[in-house]
C-alpha cells in the first residue's frame, strides 16, 4: 500500500507529461506503409533525410484505421514553409491566413503543413499571434510550433494521429486511436471555445460521426444547438466548401439527417425543414442522397449542381406555384423563381457561379421534358445538360411529383432509333399551330416583312 501511494504522488508529482505521447506500434494498430500512397511515402522520406521531422496526420491516418480509403494524404512537419520548398523541385507555397506547401509526386499533390502553435503567442519562426472576433472566431493564426502544440491544436482527437512510414509508428497525443475503437468522436479542449473559434467544427463533427459511424461525445454534442447561430459568422464560400464535403462523403443522407437533428441546417439549408415535412418533398431529396451516396461507393463522379438542384428544387417549385397562379407565363415565372431561390441561398452558401448555372440548367429543363411533339423533343436532346436533366427527371417520376409515362416515354425515346423516335412523336396540342402562325406573324409586322414572303 505505501509503495502503491508513494509512486501515485512521484507519479503526479514529476510526471505531467502531457507533451508525451502513446508510441503505438504496427502490431496494436495494423496500420502498414504500404497503405500510403507512394508519393506520400516519398515526400515523408525526402524530408526526414534533410534532417526535418515528418509524418502523415489527420484525416488519412483515421479513415485508414477505421477501415475507409483516404481521399488524400497530407504530411506535417517541423520545416517551415520555405525549409519545404528547397526540398522538393515541384513545389510551391500557397496560403495567406496559414502558408502550407503543395508537393507535386507523379500524379499527386501532397499538402505539407508546418506544425502549428500555441494560442496567444509568438511563433518560434517569425510567426503572428493568433487574432480572434468579437465571438471568439479565428481571424489570423499564423503561428508555428512543436509537434505537441499542433497535436493540440487540432479539432478532434481522432484528427491529432501521426503516422511515420518509416517505423509504421502511430504518434498518439489524445488517445485517438482508443476513441476510433471506442467508436466516439471526442473534442480536444474545451468543446465551447473551439466552435467559437471555429463554427464550421460543428459540421465538421456531423460530417465524421456520419461516415465513420461515430457517437458525438456527449461534451462536444451539448453546446452544439445553442451555438449554431455562430454559422452565420462564417463567410459562405466557406460554408459551400464544408457542405460540399458533408454531401459527398459518400453517407449524404445520414449527415443531412444528423444536420436537422443537430439543428444546424438552418445555419445552411433552412429550407430543410419545409421540404421534409412534405412527404413528397422528402421523399425526392432522399432518394436523391441515397443515390449520391451509391455512386460515391461506386467511385463514380458527383456533380455538385445536380446535389444542389435536388436539394432547392422543391423551394422552386413553391416559389413558382403562385407566379403561375397569379397570372405569369409558366417559363418566364420559373426563370423568376429560380433567381429567387438561389439569391436567398446565397446568403447561407457562396454557391460558385458556374455551379449556379448548372443548377437552373437543370431546372430550366424539366418543363421542357412535357414537350413531346415536333422538333421540340429533338431540341431537348440537344441541350448541355441534358443527361443531368433526364436524371432529375426520373427522380421526380420515382417520387411520385412526375406520371411514370413521361418518364418511360423519354428514357424510350433516348435510346431509339431515328425511325422508331419518329414514330414516337406525339401530335401537337390543339391551337399550337396557330399560336406559332400568330407569333411568326407578330414577329414578321415588328420587323417590317411580309410574312407570306417565299410561300
Amino acid at each position: 500500500m505505501i509503495r502503491k501511494f508513494i509512486s501515485r504522488v512521484l507519479g503526479r508529482k514529476g510526471s505531467d507529461k502531457r507533451d508525451e505521447p502513446a508510441l503505438i506500434a504496427v502490431d496494436q494498430h495494423g496500420l502498414q506503409r504500404e497503405q500510403i500512397s507512394r508519393g506520400c511515402r516519398q515526400t515523408v522520406e525526402d524530408l526526414q533525410q534533410n534532417g526535418y521531422q515528418a509524418y502523415i496526420v489527420g484525416g488519412a491516418v483515421r479513415d485508414l484505421l477505421a477501415g475507409l480509403t483516404p481521399k488524400d494524404f497530407d504530411v506535417a512537419t517541423n520545416a517551415t514553409p520555405e525549409q519545404v520548398r528547397r526540398c522538393f523541385r515541384r513545389s510551391r507555397i500557397i496560403g495567406r491566413r496559414f502558408q502550407i506547401v503543395h508537393v507535386n509526386m507523379g500524379a499527386e499533390t501532397i499538402e505539407v503543413t508546418t506544425f502549428r502553435g500555441h494560442h496567444g503567442e509568438d511563433g518560434a519562426h517569425g510567426g503572428n499571434t493568433a487574432q480572434t472576433d468579437a465571438q471568439g472566431r479565428l481571424l489570423r493564426d499564423n503561428v508555428f510550433g512543436s509537434q505537441s502544440e499542433d497535436a493540440a491544436r487540432r479539432d478532434f482527437t481522432v484528427n491529432a494521429l501521426y503516422y511515420d512510414p518509416s517505423s509504421e509508428t502511430i504518434i498518439d497525443y489524445h488517445h485517438g486511436v482508443a476513441d476510433l475503437q471506442q467508436k466516439t468522436l471526442r473534442m480536444i479542449g474545451d468543446p465551447k471555445t473551439r466552435y467559437r473559434e471555429d463554427p464550421v467544427r460543428m459540421l465538421r463533427a456531423v460530417r465524421l460521426a456520419a461516415k465513420i459511424g461515430l457517437a458525438i461525445d456527449p461534451a462536444a454534442r451539448r453546446p452544439i444547438r445553442e451555438m449554431a447561430d455562430l454559422l452565420d459568422n462564417v463567410p459562405p464560400s466557406r460554408l459551400f466548401d464544408e457542405m460540399l464535403k458533408l454531401l459527398t462523403c459518400g453517407h449524404a443522407l445520414r449527415c443531412v439527417t444528423r444536420l436537422r437533428e443537430e439543428g444546424l441546417h438552418n445555419g445552411v439549408l433552412p429550407m430543410l425543414d419545409v421540404i421534409l415535412e412534405q412527404p413528397r418533398g422528402e421523399r425526392f431529396v432522399v432518394l436523391a442522397l441515397e443515390a449520391t451516396d451509391r455512386r460515391v461507393e461506386e467511385g463514380k463522379p458527383i456533380s455538385p449542381g445536380f446535389l444542389f438542384a435536388t436539394l432547392l428544387w422543391h423551394q422552386v417549385l413553391a416559389t413558382w406555384e403562385p407566379l403561375k397562379n397569379g397570372g405569369e407565363p409558366a417559363i418566364p415565372s420559373l426563370f423568376l423563381a429560380m433567381d429567387k431561390v438561389l439569391h436567398v441561398q446565397a446568403e447561407k452558401l457562396a454557391i460558385t457561379r458556374r455551379i449556379a448555372g448548372d443548377i437552373k440548367d437543370i431546372w430550366a429543363l424539366q418543363p421542357r421534358f412535357e414537350q413531346r411533339s415536333g422538333k421540340r423533343a429533338y431540341g431537348v436532346l440537344q441541350q448541355l445538360r441534358f443527361k443531368a436533366g433526364y436524371d432529375f427527371l426520373l427522380l421526380r417520376v420515382e417520387s411520385g411529383e412526375v406520371e411514370q409515362e413521361i418518364g418511360d416515354w423519354w428514357t424510350e425515346f433516348l435510346h431509339a432509333s431515328d425511325e422508331a423516335r419518329a414514330a414516337m412523336l406525339l401530335p401537337a396540342a390543339p391551337g399550337m399551330a396557330k399560336k406559332r402562325r400568330r407569333r411568326r406573324r407578330r414577329a414578321s409586322e415588328d420587323t417590317g416583312q411580309n410574312p407570306n414572303a417565299g410561300e
